[in-house]
């Protein structure tokens, strides 16, 4: 894996996270609006918007750089729009690039030709 592509990923991963944070802060806030007078659902919905659009230009860059079979890709997007699937997509982010990382010592190492 080149640095281009590992960056794409950390970038993915690292908005992960905040991405899903951010979709169940707001659908708090869109609940405390109807049943309140409290209503932060504009501010929490420009954040929203900026962080998902970010995971969504993320994804593509991570998607193209990587050539993820058109499942693992789409797999990725529709995590983006479930209230918790961005902790999924962090999660399994950082198993694979855990992974890569023990792939690029073993074949550093000569022990594995992968």
């Amino acid at each position: 894996m080149d640095i281009k592509t590992a960056t794409a990923l950390r970038r993915l991963r690292l908005v992960s996270a905040p991405e899903a944070v951010s979709f169940l802060i707001l659908l708090v806030c869109s609940v405390l609006k109807r049943t309140t007078d409290f209503n932060a659902v504009p501010v929490m919905g420009a954040i929203h918007g900026v962080l998902f659009i970010l995971y969504v230009i993320f994804w593509a860059d991570a998607w193209n750089r990587t050539k993820w079979p058109l499942k693992t890709g789409l797999l990725y997007f529709v995590l983006s729009v479930l209230p918790t699937g961005g902790f999924f997509a962090e999660r399994k982010l950082k198993r694979a690039a855990e992974d890569e990382v023990i792939a690029a010592r073993a074949r550093k190492e000569g022990t594995v030709n992968a």
